[in-house]
Protein backbone atom coordinates (compact mmCIF):
# COMPACT_ATOMS: atom_id res chain seq x y z
CA UNK A 1 0.00 0.00 0.00
CA UNK A 2 0.99 3.58 -0.51
CA UNK A 3 2.28 5.93 2.21
CA UNK A 4 -0.61 8.38 1.95
CA UNK A 5 0.89 10.92 4.37
CA UNK A 6 4.09 11.19 2.34
CA UNK A 7 2.07 11.25 -0.90
CA UNK A 8 -0.16 14.06 0.40
CA UNK A 9 2.84 16.11 1.53
CA UNK A 10 4.58 15.67 -1.83
CA UNK A 11 1.37 16.45 -3.71
CA UNK A 12 0.79 19.64 -1.75
CA UNK A 13 4.38 20.68 -2.44
CA UNK A 14 4.00 20.04 -6.20
CA UNK A 15 0.66 21.88 -6.26
CA UNK A 16 2.47 24.78 -4.58
CA UNK A 17 5.06 24.68 -7.35
CA UNK A 18 2.29 24.74 -9.93
CA UNK A 19 0.57 27.62 -8.14
CA UNK A 20 3.70 29.72 -8.61
CA UNK A 21 3.66 28.94 -12.33
CA UNK A 22 -0.06 29.49 -12.82
CA UNK A 23 -1.51 31.63 -10.03
CA UNK A 24 -4.64 32.54 -12.00
CA UNK A 25 -5.56 28.88 -12.43
CA UNK A 26 -5.10 28.26 -8.71
CA UNK A 27 -7.12 31.36 -7.88
CA UNK A 28 -9.94 30.02 -10.06
CA UNK A 29 -9.73 26.62 -8.37
CA UNK A 30 -9.91 28.28 -4.95
CA UNK A 31 -12.96 30.29 -6.03
CA UNK A 32 -14.75 27.12 -7.17
CA UNK A 33 -13.72 25.19 -4.06
CA UNK A 34 -14.96 27.91 -1.72
CA UNK A 35 -18.12 28.77 -3.66
CA UNK A 36 -19.92 25.56 -2.75
CA UNK A 37 -19.56 26.15 0.97
CA UNK A 38 -20.71 29.77 0.99
CA UNK A 39 -24.42 28.93 1.20
CA UNK A 40 -23.93 27.22 4.54
CA UNK A 41 -26.56 24.58 3.77
CA UNK A 42 -24.11 21.72 4.29
CA UNK A 43 -21.50 21.56 7.02
CA UNK A 44 -17.80 20.99 6.38
CA UNK A 45 -17.98 17.29 7.25
CA UNK A 46 -20.72 16.64 4.68
CA UNK A 47 -18.77 18.59 2.05
CA UNK A 48 -15.69 16.48 2.69
CA UNK A 49 -17.63 13.21 2.65
CA UNK A 50 -19.10 14.20 -0.72
CA UNK A 51 -15.64 15.22 -1.98
CA UNK A 52 -14.22 11.92 -0.81
CA UNK A 53 -16.95 9.90 -2.55
CA UNK A 54 -16.44 11.89 -5.75
CA UNK A 55 -12.67 11.39 -5.45
CA UNK A 56 -13.24 7.65 -5.33
CA UNK A 57 -15.60 7.64 -8.32
CA UNK A 58 -13.15 9.73 -10.37
CA UNK A 59 -10.19 7.60 -9.21
CA UNK A 60 -8.23 10.61 -7.96
CA UNK A 61 -5.50 9.60 -5.49
CA UNK A 62 -4.81 13.21 -4.59
CA UNK A 63 -8.49 13.79 -3.80
CA UNK A 64 -8.59 10.62 -1.70
CA UNK A 65 -5.52 11.63 0.29
CA UNK A 66 -6.48 15.27 0.85
CA UNK A 67 -10.20 14.79 1.46
CA UNK A 68 -9.74 11.84 3.82
CA UNK A 69 -7.60 14.10 6.00
CA UNK A 70 -10.05 17.00 5.67
CA UNK A 71 -13.03 14.75 6.48
CA UNK A 72 -11.33 13.52 9.65
CA UNK A 73 -10.38 17.08 10.56
CA UNK A 74 -14.07 18.02 10.13
CA UNK A 75 -15.06 15.25 12.55
CA UNK A 76 -15.91 12.36 10.22
CA UNK A 77 -15.62 8.90 11.71
CA UNK A 78 -14.43 5.81 9.87
CA UNK A 79 -18.04 4.60 9.90
CA UNK A 80 -19.26 7.81 8.23
CA UNK A 81 -16.47 7.64 5.68
CA UNK A 82 -17.35 4.00 5.00
CA UNK A 83 -20.99 4.93 4.40
CA UNK A 84 -19.94 7.65 1.94
CA UNK A 85 -17.73 5.11 0.18
CA UNK A 86 -20.69 2.74 -0.02
CA UNK A 87 -22.61 5.42 -1.89
CA UNK A 88 -19.65 5.89 -4.24
CA UNK A 89 -19.42 2.13 -4.86
CA UNK A 90 -23.16 1.90 -5.55
CA UNK A 91 -23.00 4.86 -7.91
CA UNK A 92 -20.07 3.43 -9.85
CA UNK A 93 -21.92 0.15 -10.27
CA UNK A 94 -25.04 2.04 -11.34
CA UNK A 95 -23.01 4.08 -13.80
CA UNK A 96 -21.61 0.89 -15.33
CA UNK A 97 -25.14 -0.50 -15.57
CA UNK A 98 -26.42 2.70 -17.20
CA UNK A 99 -23.57 2.74 -19.72
CA UNK A 100 -24.13 -0.97 -20.38
CA UNK A 101 -27.68 -0.05 -21.40
CA UNK A 102 -26.14 2.42 -23.85
CA UNK A 103 -24.11 -0.41 -25.39
CA UNK A 104 -27.27 -2.48 -25.83
CA UNK A 105 -29.04 0.54 -27.34
CA UNK A 106 -26.12 1.12 -29.71
CA UNK A 107 -26.11 -2.53 -30.71
CA UNK A 108 -29.85 -2.47 -31.42
CA UNK A 109 -29.41 0.56 -33.68
CA UNK A 110 -26.71 -1.06 -35.82
CA UNK A 111 -27.78 -1.90 -39.35
CA UNK A 112 -28.84 -5.52 -39.58
CA UNK A 113 -26.83 -7.55 -42.08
Amino acid sequence: MQDWNAYRAALIERVGDYAKLSPDTMHGMALMDNASSKSGHLDAKVHELIALAVGVTTRCDGCISVHTQKAVDAGATLEEISEALGVAIALNASAALTYSARVIDTYKQLPKV
